[in-house]
């Protein structure tokens, strides 16, 4: 009986071994794929990453102003954009007026803080636009940093222009996925966007998993 007992405990232990080692050789082929794609949207989109001063409900609800005045200034210019190239170029012959936008709202609200602002690579989370879901990872972007930056962060992507998507209806229009198409190689474009809501929410999770696997290891 207990020769019974320890045999089928055994196989227990011997298929939950098998299981997690296929789910591990998985998982690790994910992240490889994922890193992969990762790295060459490096050079293929812009970011925007706006740092708030501090965590309060005030310089909070700046950062959003700031960010909502850099929006409305660069719209216009970076929708005539067609690569990447030139959108950075216009975004860097930009930066005394955003930086002017910048402090302008400000001092309108009350405040006196710096301000600085470039295009450096920054670390973003796993993030949905729409039917378009990025994987984490170091991304080159358009930085604005208010006062001291210890506060939390804003994110969207410059270019191709994910930041102008219709906030009502939660789509982006056919320009801007055209420009998405151009930017990406067919296979980079079919991994991050979705046309189902439910393929979009299983992307995001499984985008998730490898993001907290990757900061676990």
């Amino acid at each position: 009986m207990m020769r019974k007992i320890k045999f089928r405990l055994s196989m227990l232990v011997l298929s939950l071994v098998g299981i997690i080692l296929m789910m591990t050789i998985t998982v690790n082929s994910e992240v490889n794929k994922i890193d992969q794609a990762s790295e060459s949207y490096k050079e293929k989109l812009i970011r925007f990453h706006v740092i708030a001063n501090s965590d309060t409900d005030e310089d909070q609800e700046l950062k959003l102003k700031v960010r909502d005045g850099i929006i409305k200034y660069l719209e216009p210019k970076l929708a005539k954009s067609s690569s990447i190239k030139e959108s950075e170029s216009i975004i860097k012959n930009e930066y005394k007026n955003l930086e002017k936008i910048s402090k302008d709202i400000i001092l309108k609200n009350g405040y006196n803080y710096d301000v600085q602002i470039g295009i450096q690579y920054s670390k973003f989370p796993t993030k949905q636009y729409s039917s378009i879901v990025l994987p984490a990872g170091e991304y080159k972007a358009l930085k604005v940093v208010i006062g001291e930056g210890k506060g939390k962060n804003w994110w969207c992507v410059m270019f191709p222009p994910l930041c102008f998507v219709d906030k009502e209806n939660g789509v982006i229009d056919k320009s801007t996925d055209e420009k998405l198409k151009k930017a990406l190689t067919e296979d980079e474009y079919n991994l991050i966007v979705q046309k189902d809501d439910k393929k979009v929410s299983r992307v995001e999770i499984k985008f998730k998993i490898v993001e907290m696997i990757e900061d676990i290891f």
